[in-house]
């Protein structure tokens, strides 16, 4: 059984954009802390950007549509794509990628929780992978109805069981 650490939309509109992440500079440390793990243990790291359509700030090659330069991946040996929806299995092939490479365990990080978090990891146990939300590595930003940290108290409880295991950081070892 093997594993893999797939990292979504940790990108600079997202992050640094007019809305902060809750508490997103610890979420960023733990998912650099889960890179190096992973860069250890020689386990494979996915990491896929939302794309938006043309004109919009996250759209293809704009600035803010860039991974962040924090999290320090690489090109040649990470693999790095782009969605256009919130499920990271739509309209990509990270389900083909992660069969050909026998990957079971799915650890999951990065934003929006209520959007593309609970998407993908939904998504992913639908088809027969075995996600593991990493319970202090996501986030979002607040909204009119909740503020994050209960978004994401709320998706870690309802993700937590029915669709993934939930794991902190600290106890990952791929």
């Amino acid at each position: 059984m093997s594993a893999a650490l797939l990292i979504i939309d940790m990108q600079v509109g997202l992050f640094h954009g007019p809305e902060k992440p809750h508490d997103g500079e610890r979420v960023l440390a733990n998912i650099q802390h889960l890179i190096r793990q992973a860069r250890q243990q020689h386990v494979p790291i996915y990491a896929v950007r939302h794309t938006g359509p043309t004109g919009s700030p996250i759209a293809a090659g704009s600035p803010f549509w860039q991974l962040l330069p924090e999290l320090d991946l690489n090109a040649e040996s990470d693999h790095v794509f782009d969605k256009s929806r919130p499920n990271a299995f739509h309209g990509t092939d990270l389900a083909q990628q992660l069969n050909a490479n026998q990957i079971d365990d799915l650890y999951l990080v990065g934003m929006k929780t209520q959007f593309c978090i609970d998407a993908t990891c939904r998504v992913a146990a639908d088809l027969g992978f075995k996600p593991l939300l990493v319970a202090d590595a996501h986030t979002c930003m607040d909204t009119p109805a909740l503020p994050a940290h209960i978004i994401i108290e709320h998706h870690n409880a309802t993700l937590g069981g029915a669709f993934a295991r939930l794991i902190n950081s600290a106890d990952v070892s791929f």
